[in-house]
C-alpha cells in the first residue's frame, strides 16, 4: 500500500506526490537505478532504514503515473528511470520552492552559490 492512495474514479497528478515520492524522483534525476540503489540513498537522506513494503509500492505508483520507467536488469533485479514526465515534476517543484524562497537578491544570491557548488 503506497503512501498517496487515490481517491477511486480520479487521476493522481504530480500535486498530489508524497514528498517520500517527490524524493524518489530527486534520486533518479541523477541516473537510473535499481531499487536497493534508491533505497541506500533514501536512507542516508532520512537517516533511518526504509522498509522495501515502502519503497516498492511508492515505485509501482510513480510507474504507474508515468513519471518513472521501470526495465528488468535480470530476472530478479529491475531498474528505474526517470522519463521526460517525472523530470517536469522535479522541475516544477524545484521552480514553485524557488517562488516562495527567493524574496529578494541575497536570497537569490544564496541559491547562485548553491548551484555553482554543484557545478
Amino acid at each position: 500500500m503506497s503512501e498517496a492512495q487515490a481517491v477511486p474514479g480520479t487521476e493522481q497528478t504530480a500535486h498530489d506526490l508524497t514528498a517520500f515520492q517527490h524524493n524518489i524522483l530527486v534520486i533518479l534525476s541523477e541516473e537510473a537505478m535499481y531499487g536497493l540503489a534508491i533505497k541506500r540513498q533514501l536512507e542516508e537522506y532520512y537517516g533511518a532504514e526504509v522498509n522495501h513494503g515502502r519503497l516498492y509500492p511508492n515505485l509501482d505508483d510513480l510507474v504507474e503515473m508515468g513519471y518513472v520507467e521501470k526495465s528488468e536488469l535480470d530476472k530478479r533485479t529491475n531498474q528505474y528511470e526517470l522519463t521526460d514526465d517525472g523530470y517536469e515534476v522535479v522541475l516544477g517543484q524545484l521552480d514553485w520552492v524557488l517562488s516562495k524562497l527567493v524574496i529578494d537578491g541575497d536570497r537569490a544570491e544564496d541559491v547562485r552559490a548553491l548551484v555553482d557548488a554543484q557545478l
